[in-house]
């Protein structure tokens, strides 16, 4: 087992947009309030975790997810753009209202999840796969035995949810993407395999949430 990395795949907390229902895609946005109690209940959550390196997006709202974990347990932080949200091109910055009112053609091939489809100036389905994938796998490859912290989007979690379920890119989603949901996966050489997803019993008192 000593081939083996335990992956923490986490969400950033939540963001403006967000709560707008607007793509953020690589456009740099920051955490709301909630977001960032979130990050902090999160560093409460694994300051347990006996987590070894703590590896985050470079956009601001996994950065900053990932820092409040730093903080408590005194790591380090490295940043890694392959760990970025999909690329949506024309798309970012609008709700997903106005892409289907606007683009309606480009629209149905997103939602269809196409695999050759991205938005103009964006990244395809495929192409985000791939880079997703293939950083999660050069980041636990590196840490053999080791436990890795990834804070990431939530297009790359549902990319390695699907490559350690060895789902199909165009299947329909039926896995929550929550934000500071914590995902436990194995890696070893053969590649990821799913240990648990979406834990949120950190986030239990929406209440007190509800009213930042």
């Amino acid at each position: 087992m000593h081939d083996v990395t335990r992956v923490l795949a986490v969400r950033h907390g939540e963001t403006a947009w967000n709560v707008d229902t607007r793509l953020q895609g690589q456009i740099d946005i920051s955490l709301n309030s909630t977001g960032q109690e979130q990050a902090r209940r999160l560093a409460e959550a694994l300051a347990d975790e006996s987590i070894d390196t703590i590896v985050a997006s470079d956009l601001v709202r996994a950065r900053d997810t990932a820092q409040a974990v730093a903080d408590r347990t005194g790591l380090g932080l490295a940043l890694d753009a392959g760990l970025r949200e999909r690329h949506f091109g024309i798309f970012q910055g609008h709700t997903y209202a106005e892409v289907e009112r606007r683009w309606p053609d480009e629209s149905a091939r997103w939602k269809k999840r196409d695999p050759a489809f991205g938005a103009p100036g964006g990244e395809t389905l495929q192409g985000f796969y791939e880079r997703c994938v293939a950083t999660a796998t050069r980041l636990a490859a590196a840490h053999p035995g080791r436990t890795l912290l990834l804070v990431t989007h939530g297009g790359v979690l549902d990319c390695l949810y699907r490559a350690a379920s060895r789902i199909a890119l165009d299947a329909p989603r039926t896995w929550e993407l929550a934000n500071t949901g914590i995902n436990r996966l194995l890696y070893s050489p053969e590649g990821f395999t799913l240990v648990g997803w979406g834990d949120t019993q950190h986030l239990n008192d929406d209440a007190a949430l509800d009213e930042l």
